[in-house]
């Protein structure tokens, strides 16, 4: 069973960057698609970024695309979200999750495996 943890997570000024990480341990995620997904204070969760097993195809949430970029590292068995002109409405536990498919998905339902998650504060 693959496990999923994420880094990175810490409290930024608006306009400040971080780079979260995925480290995947007990197998390989090199033919997963891998996705970035949110919890924030009193919200559902929600879709950040997702990323097919190769790399080909990316897509986004409306409101962070230009901002933030979702990567892999299948060499290194970790995905990335880096996140640059952070706002306050970031704020959230940030979560990465993986589908045996190996495309990019908007639904949390079709991945079957999650991390912990990373807390991401942005103060204003």
């Amino acid at each position: 069973q693959v496990q999923l943890v994420e880094s990175g997570g810490d409290l930024v000024q608006a306009g400040g960057s971080l780079r979260l990480s995925c480290a995947a341990s007990g197998g390989s995620i090199s033919t997963y698609g891998m996705g970035w997904f949110r919890l924030g204070p009193g919200k559902d969760r929600e879709f950040v970024a997702t990323i097919s097993w190769s790399g080909g195809y990316t897509d986004y949430l409306h409101s962070v695309k230009g901002r933030f970029t979702i990567s892999r590292d299948n060499a290194k068995n970790t995905v990335y979200l880096q996140m640059n002109s952070l706002k306050p409405e970031d704020t959230a536990v940030y979560y990465c999750a993986a589908n045996s498919f190996g495309g990019g998905t908007l639904s949390g339902n079709e991945y079957h495996n999650w991390g912990q998650g990373t807390q991401v504060t942005v103060s204003s």
